[in-house]
C-alpha cells in the first residue's frame, strides 16, 4: 500500500468526531495503515479523555491534545459509559476497547510467517520482554521516553526521532493520555515516520498479566471503572469519583446545544 489507508466516515459525540467501525473492520484498517509509507494514528478516546477535552485551561498541552484527537485517522470509542449516553441522545456510537483491539492485533499478527517491525513506547522492560515472547517472529524494539513528555517538546522530539529511524510498522504507545496523543500527532506532522500507531494506555500490562482487568461481566455493565478503582484506590480516585462523574453535566450541556 502506497500513502495511508483511507479513513472512514465517523459521527460527532461530545466533540469528537468518533469512527464507526465494527472492532474486525477497525483491526483490518489497521494492519493495511501499519504496512504505509506514511504514518497514521489511532486514539481511542473514553470517558476521562473526552472530559479532558472539556476542561478549561491555557496551559500549551491542552490545545496540543484536542489537536492531536482531531488528527487521528481514527477515533475509536473505549467507553460503554460513551456509548449509552450516545443513545440516549439518538446516537449509535460503536465500542471498541482499546486494550481488545491491541490483544487482536497482537494475536492476528504473530501468526504472520513474516514478521513485522514494532516499536513500543514506555511500559517496563518486562512489558517488552512480553511483546518479544508473544511475537517470536517479530522485530520488537522498546523505547523508555525520558521524564516529562506532556509539557517539554524537547522529549517529544526525542520520541519523534526514535519512533522515524526506527520505521517500525506498528508504535504502541503506552505513556498514557493526554502524552501518548501528542507525540504521536507530532510525529504524523513531522513526516518522517511511517507505519500506524495506537495510543494504548495500560493495554500492555493488561495482557502480560502486570495488572488485572475487570471480569467480562463488570466490562459489559460498564463496571469496569469500579473494577481499577478498587484495584489502584490510591492512584485512581480523583479520575473516577472526581473527573469521571463530570461527564453527565458535559453530555447534559451537549443536548442543550
Amino acid at each position: 500500500m502506497n500513502g495511508r489507508a483511507p479513513a472512514p466516515g465517523g459521527v460527532g459525540f461530545l466533540g469528537v468526531e468518533f469512527s464507526v467501525l465494527t472492532a474486525s473492520e477497525a483491526l483490518a484498517w489497521i494492519v493495511t495503515a501499519g504496512a504505509g509509507d506514511r504514518f497514521a494514528y489511532v486514539v481511542t478516546p473514553n470517558v476521562d479523555h473526552v472530559v479532558m477535552l472539556h476542561e478549561p485551561g491555557e496551559e500549551p498541552w491542552r490545545a496540543a491534545y484536542r489537536a492531536a484527537v482531531g488528527a487521528a485517522a481514527l477515533r475509536l470509542n473505549d467507553s460503554r459509559i460513551l456509548a449509552r449516553l450516545a443513545r440516549l441522545a439518538g446516537t449509535r456510537l460503536p465500542v471498541t476497547p482499546g486494550s481488545d483491539l491491541t490483544r487482536a492485533l497482537i494475536a492476528q499478527e504473530a501468526g504472520r510467517p513474516d514478521g513485522r517491525r514494532w516499536l513500543l513506547v514506555g511500559g517496563a522492560p518486562a512489558e517488552a520482554a512480553w511483546l518479544r515472547a508473544a511475537l517470536p517472529r517479530h522485530d520488537v524494539a522498546h523505547c523508555e521516553p525520558p521524564m516529562g513528555v506532556r509539557d517539554t517538546p524537547a522529549a517529544q522530539a526525542a520520541i519523534a526521532a526514535e519512533v522515524a529511524a526506527r520505521g517500525a510498522d506498528y508504535v504502541l504507545f503506552a505513556i498514557g493520555a493526554p502524552q501518548s496523543e501528542i507525540v504521536a500527532h507530532a510525529i504524523a506532522r513531522e513526516g518522517r515516520a511511517r507505519g500506524v500507531g495506537l495510543c494504548i494506555g495500560a493495554s500492555i500490562e493488561f495482557l502480560s498479566g502486570a495488572k488485572r482487568r475487570a471480569p467480562r461481566a463488570m466490562q459489559r455493565a460498564g463496571l469496569e471503572w469500579l473494577y481499577r478503582l478498587a484495584s489502584e484506590p490510591s492512584r485512581l480516585w480523583r479520575r473516577y469519583l472526581l473527573r469521571g462523574p463530570r461527564i453527565f453535566a458535559i453530555w447534559w450541556a451537549g443536548r442543550r446545544d
